[in-house]
Parts: C-alpha cells; structure tokens; sequence
C-alpha cells in the first residue's frame, strides 16, 4: 500500500493529508504558516500528520505540494533581480503590457533579430552585442528572461540566447516560447519576467522541503500544484514556478470536486486571511483563458478564474461611526486573534482588559495590541526614521495600543508597519450615548450575519460576472432585503443560484448554510472542508497541452508551425500531410513533457480548430490550430 501526501500552505494555516486511493482521507493535521520561511510550517503539519496516523514515513509513495509563494511573491514584488533579454524589439515594447513597471529597476538589453508572423528571420541575431552587455552585469542578476519578436512562430533565436547565455554566465534562463504559445510579444516578456524573478524562491521553498522529506524517511516524488489544476514535478516547478500562481485556490476546487461528487458548483474557500471562489464546470476549475492576473500584472499563465475578497476568520472587525451611529465593517486586513495572542501573551491581555474596562468610557482601540513581526534585516534597514522608532517601542514586547501610541499621528506610522492587533466592545456607545449591543451573544450572531451577507455578495456577483451581468446592484438590494428580512415594497425581486455552494475552510460549517439560504440555494460542506486544499494537492492529475498552428501562405502550400517542438517552420503539399506531421510530433512532443512532468499511464487526446474565409465562392483555410493534451496520474514510488 503507497501512502499519498497532500500539502497545502495557506495564508494562515499549513495543511497536511495522509491520503489513500481506496480510503480516501485517513489523517489529517495543522500548523501555523511560517511566512518566513514556509518549510518550518510544511515541517510542522507532516510531522504531526505522521505522528497521529502512526504510519511509518517510509510508506508514503508521492507528496504532492500546492503552495501560496509563487502568488504573494507577485502580489507583494519580491522576488530575485533579473535581466530580460528583448530580440528584435524597439524601446516601445517596454511601455505596453505594464512590461516597464513589472521590470522596476532591472535591468534589460534589446539586441537586434526576431522573426515575422510568418516564421522568417526578420534580421539576424545579434549575438556578439548579448555578450558584451551582459559581460557588464556579471554578478548583478540572478537570472534572465529572454523574449524574441514572433518567437512562438519561430523560437530559433531565443534558444541561441538561451544556449549562449547559459554558457557565459551559468545563470537559469527563461525563454518566452517556452512559456505561451500565444501572440503578444510584451505579454509574453511580461510573463517571462515574472517567472525568472520567482526561480530562486520557488527553488528554494521545493529544495527545502525535499531536504525535510529526506530527513524524516519520505523517498518519494514530489509534485505541485500548477494554476489551473494540474499536477506539474517538483523539477518542471522549478524551472516554470509562473505556472503555480493561484496554486491554492485551483486544489481547493479539485479538493472540492473530490470530496462532495459535485461537478457544477461555486466553490468558497474561507481561509484565515481572505475568502478564494471560483467555479467548478464539468468537474474541473474554471479557467481565465485570457491569463490569470496576479499583482496587478495580466499574465499568459492559464489558471483558475478566481475572485477573492479580504475576508477570513482572522478578519479584522472595526465599529465605525456614521452620523451618530456605528455600524460594523470586517477586513480587508488580517489580524491576529486575541484568543491567539493571549496564549503567549495571557497576563498582558488580561490585565489590559481589566484596566479598560474599569473606564467610564470606551475608547476606539481598547483591547487593541500591538507586536512587532518577523521581518528581513535588508527590509528593516529601509524604514523611515519614525517607522524605525515606533518599532524600536515595541520591539522588545507586546504592548496594548493605548501605551504604545502616544499621538494621533502614530497612527498612520502604525499602519504602515502593518501591525497586528484585534478588539471590539459590545458595550460601546453610539453618538446618542446608547450600547451598540446588547451584549456579546448579540454582537456574534451581528458579526456571523454581516460575514453571511457579504459571503453571499462575493459569490453573487461572481455568478453575474460569469453571466455576463457586471452590474452587481440589484443583486445587493435581493440580498439586504433577504437579510433584513423586509417585507417587499413596490418593487418585488426573486434571485437564486442555480448550482450549489460548497463551502470549504475549517469555519464552513458555521457560515455556507446561511450564505446559501440567501442566495437560494444548497450549501455543501464536505468531511474534510478544512483540509480541502491538501486533498485537491494529491487527487488532480498530471496534465499538459502542446499546440501547433498550420496556415496557407499560397494555394497548395501549408505551413506548420510547431513552436517550442521544432524551431523551424515547414511546409507541405498538401493539409493531410500537414496534419499527419502535426499529430505525429505533437503526440511525442506532450508525451515526453508528460513523463517529465511526472506523468504515468499517459493518454493523448487532440482537438482541432479551422477558420476559414469565403474567396471567390470557395471556403479556404486560414489556418488550423491543433492542440494535444496528454494526461495521466502521477506516477508513484514502490
């Protein structure tokens, strides 16, 4: 019998699942994420994972990993400094795409070369200019990115600079065909640049948890999770770390698909941080075909089309006055819980309390605190003065906020210390000098129906979004008015979802049934909803697709373009003979990138697409896209 380990990094918890083919689940664990260094957190959960099962490490016969580090590496700008390589580009390539602002100050040489839309050399490749520029920045960059004009058409220059680089300068090296298959020169460098920013850390993270997998007696593959589902090998994660964007989200929907039976449904994963939802169609995630957009930056990545918003469990709640009322408001920001503060923290927290309480009056941050983070010796080196000096307060210990903020003006240089802190009083008085609530049982079932209600927003305007529908209001109103339970006026409104919500994250069970009775519709909350994530990890397959494009350049002649399987165009007398070269090479071309992402039993499957034109009352072909998907379960050790 092989063991499957499923792993999951979330923002707040790390996840793992002992996981059997016939069984199903058969032991799960947590522990804290260490942002820091997210093996420590990985470490953790296997272990106890292991522990509780008491099954011998030994057993275990694939590991498979989805992780939230290529995403907030993205989102946050970090990431390793890299020079990017344009060939046959002008200066203007860098103003479109946001290619300029992603590249900030690395940066990039535009050497002469490229081909046509055609396949032809559009000039030659000027290679002597490449080794003089980057001789200039030996020991300045940690990788580099390389995209050429129509490289999809014809990536003959892109692999030279790939070779030549790799030998002057040992550096990994990125090229944009290798990437996409897709038109859009800028995109295409775009993503080429974001994917050799993140070779060092995804490299790192995977390095480290082999080194822990080793250490504790795991002899097994390694997998992760790419964006859109799929399972990809620790060593293609490496090299093409873009394709793990939106990783967490996708296994939570392939999680989700596994654990209920469910093949059309919105699936809403609440986390501690924020809430990921995405739709599941036909069994797999629903995908943004345009390319996924991380950090602000549209990418040729396909992953799932996810919609998050910044509310979790660890959301921060706010009471907020409005004329001379308060009403509440939860996130975007995460918090740390006081219940989860206060076990290391107890007799801070309870005589803060204490003091606080004794007032007449409650003031806007009573049982608020404040505590440093781990954060890099470079990163605090670059604090201004009075961030630097806010910090060295309280630096050496937690302190509650009302002693460590003295000025209003503090409260902005708190802010942007991101400091972590949670409080709210039931007993706080409006501007009228009456209680907001009547007591706490009161002000948690208020907290439980606004999470509800904005829960149901999410997902309803998601659902119209997907509909085609961008304007959300009157789906606001049907929802206040559910909520509120108003009867109706002049204007009477009906709306429901026509699939299920499956509910996911350890809290579902407490929240999905309400947010689903709004919506008008059924909520689903699996066994296994917490660690829905981890399941997906170890259940998806492997799956890649290769394409190819054929046209007519003349009557008679037809032209294959095989992209990253051959980096010359060739043609044909005929289309039949084009097709059959087409599949021939396609089908050992996905094969091959199948068995190396770690694929085994690979079945093929092609699809083909024509446009054609009507010229002079003859339908003639434009061109032919051909694509082959190969797909299998990964394999796994004896």
């Amino acid at each position: 019998m092989s063991i499957l380990l499923g792993i999951d990094t979330g923002g707040t918890y790390t996840d793992a699942v002992l996981f059997d083919e016939d069984k199903g689940v058969i032991e799960t664990a947590k522990a804290l994420t260490t942002r820091h260094d997210l093996s420590v957190g990985i470490a953790g959960a296997v272990s106890a994972a292991l522990e509780a099962s008491g099954l011998p490490a030994a057993e275990i016969g694939l590991v498979s990993l989805s992780t939230t580090l290529a995403t907030n590496a993205l989102v946050e700008g970090q990431g390793g400094r890299v020079c990017l390589v344009l060939i046959g580009f002008d200066e203007n390539a860098l103003g479109r795409a946001g290619l300029a602002e992603a590249l900030q100050d690395d940066p990039y040489i535009i050497v002469s070369g490229g081909h046509n839309a055609d396949g032809s050399q559009d000039a030659p490749f000027g290679a002597d200019y490449l080794a003089s520029s980057l001789e200039a920045l030996r020991g300045q960059i940690s990788a580099v990115a390389v995209a050429g004009q129509f490289a999809v058409r014809n990536p003959a220059h892109e692999v030279q600079a790939r070779d030549m680089i790799w030998e002057q300068t040992g550096l990994p090296v990125t090229c944009s065909h290798e990437l996409s298959s897709k038109l859009d020169g800028p995109r295409r460098a775009l993503t080429c640049v974001l994917n050799t920013r993140l070779i060092s850390l995804i490299h790192h993270l995977i390095a480290s948890a082999e080194k822990h997998f080793s250490e504790v007696g795991i002899d097994a593959p390694v997998m992760v999770v790419r964006g859109d589902g799929a399972l990809i090998s620790a060593e293609v994660a490496k090299l093409k770390p873009i394709e793990t964007i939106l990783s967490g989200p996708a296994a939570s929907v392939v999680g989700a698909s596994w654990l209920t039976g469910e093949k059309n449904a919105i699936v809403s994963d609440i986390g501690g941080t924020t809430t990921d939802s995405a739709v599941l169609q036909d069994g797999q995630p629903r995908l943004d075909t345009q390319g996924a957009t991380v950090g602000g930056w549209r990418t040729m990545v396909e992953a799932v089309d996810m919609r998050t918003i910044g509310l979790g469990g660890d959301s921060e709640i706010r009471v907020v006055p409005q004329g001379t009322k308060l009403r509440m408001e939860l996130g975007p920001r995460r918090v740390i819980p006081l219940c989860l503060f206060a076990m290391e923290n107890r007799e801070l927290v309870h005589q803060t309390l204490e003091r606080q309480a004794k007032r007449g009056r409650h003031e806007d941050n009573d049982g608020v605190f404040v505590t440093a983070v781990g954060r890099s010796s470079a990163h605090l080196a670059a604090l201004p003065e009075k961030e630097q000096a806010l910090l060295d307060v309280i630096t050496p210990a937690p302190l509650a906020f009302d002693k460590a903020l003295k000025t209003r003006m503090q409260h902005g240089t708190l802010n942007r210390l991101v400091s972590r802190g949670l409080a709210i009083y039931a007993s706080r008085k409006d501007g009228l000098g009456q209680p907001y609530m009547a007591g706490a049982t009161e002000l948690a079932r208020f907290i439980i129906d606004t999470l509800e209600l904005t829960s149901a927003q999410a997902l309803l305007t998601q659902a119209m979004h997907d509909d085609g529908h961008d304007d959300a209001n009157p789906a606001l109103f049907v929802l206040r008015q559910l909520a509120e339970g108003r009867a109706p006026g002049l204007v009477e409104m009906e709306m429901r979802l026509s699939i299920p919500v499956i509910g996911l994250g350890a809290s579902a069970p407490i929240y999905y049934p309400g947010v689903a009775k709004l919506l008008g519709t059924n909520a689903v909350i699996p066994e296994h909803a917490g660690v829905a994530n981890a399941v997906g990890a170890v259940v998806g397959q492997v799956r890649i697709t290769r394409d190819a494009l054929i046209t007519q350049p003349d009557q008679g002649r037809y032209r294959i373009f095989l992209g990253a399987a051959d980096s010359t165009p060739k043609d044909y007398p005929s289309l039949d003979a084009a097709l059959s070269e087409v599949h021939t090479r396609l089908e050992d071309e996905v094969r091959r990138s199948a068995e190396t992402a770690g694929a085994g039993d690979i079945s093929v499957k092609f699809a083909r697409a024509d446009k054609t034109a009507d010229i002079e009352g003859t339908q003639t072909l434009i061109e032919s896209h051909i694509s082959a998907t190969a797909s299998g379960r990964p394999r796994i050790a004896n």
